[in-house]
């Protein structure tokens, strides 16, 4: 394991003992330390000071760029060394971003509990000490978009669902700016384990026999077999698509 010489100045020691604001100096002195040992793996990879002058010398120094972490003391910049012909390389963030990466699922799994925006900002506010905005939770979750699009659309070729339930819940639905009622026609398949599972859903403007026809028609696509009874209400449109 690489060994670095840190340095500790006055205003740093002032902050960090003498100051109300304890993680402030906190965070104050591991903003300083970590940006020193940056710039020390930099000379290391470099094998080169700033402006050294050496045969040994494998690249050069082309400034520093921000990077924030918000840690259990505050949010801290680090300044990231960048290199003229070549990629500065660190571990320093992998941890950080493992942990970023719980935090992300963390958030989808509320969402997907229906806990609200709202609420979430929330409660991410008061567990990691900084402020995360709606439009910023809203953004995370977007990733959850390709994997529930990969599972609503997934192949099922590989189990019978001899039988099969069908029915419609309306939601509401924010389009284009504004909140609307709508559709979701839902299939839950009971396999030839005895297992339900849901096979799918759809969104559709209506009940109608043409919506309920393409549902079945997107099942059947997808290589839904070996159905023998289709367990539905009275509604006429599903009635005859069935």
């Amino acid at each position: 394991m690489a060994q670095y010489q840190i340095t500790v100045n006055q205003e740093l020691l002032h902050r960090l003992f003498l100051s109300d604001n304890k993680d402030a100096g906190v965070a104050a002195l591991l903003e300083s330390v970590l940006n020193q040992i940056l710039q020390a793996q930099a000379t290391e990879q470099l094998q080169a000071e700033p402006y050294e002058r050496t045969s040994e010398r494998k690249g050069y120094r082309n400034g520093t760029y921000p990077h924030q972490l918000t840690t259990r003391v505050g949010t801290i910049t680090l300044r990231v060394p960048r290199f003229r012909n070549g990629q500065f390389s660190t571990e320093m963030f992998t941890r950080y971003q493992r942990s970023e990466q719980a935090l992300v699922l963390t958030l989808m799994e509320m969402v997907i509990n229906g806990v609200s925006t709202r609420k979430i900002s929330q409660i991410t506010e008061e567990l990691c000490g900084t402020e995360f905005s709606k439009s910023t939770v809203s953004d995370l979750c977007k990733k959850l978009d390709p994997l529930v699009n990969a599972w609503n659309n997934r192949d099922l070729r590989d189990m019978h669902y001899p039988f099969v339930l069908v029915d419609a819940l309306v939601l509401k639905v924010r389009e284009d700016g504004r909140v609307r009622s709508r559709g979701v026609m839902i299939a839950i398949g009971i396999n030839t384990e005895g297992y339900r599972e849901v096979l799918g859903l759809m969104l559709g403007d209506s009940e109608s026999e043409a919506s309920w026809s393409e549902f079945f028609s997107w099942l059947k696509n997808r290589n839904l077999r070996g159905v023998d009874l289709v367990i539905s209400d009275d509604h006429s449109g599903l009635v005859k698509a069935v």
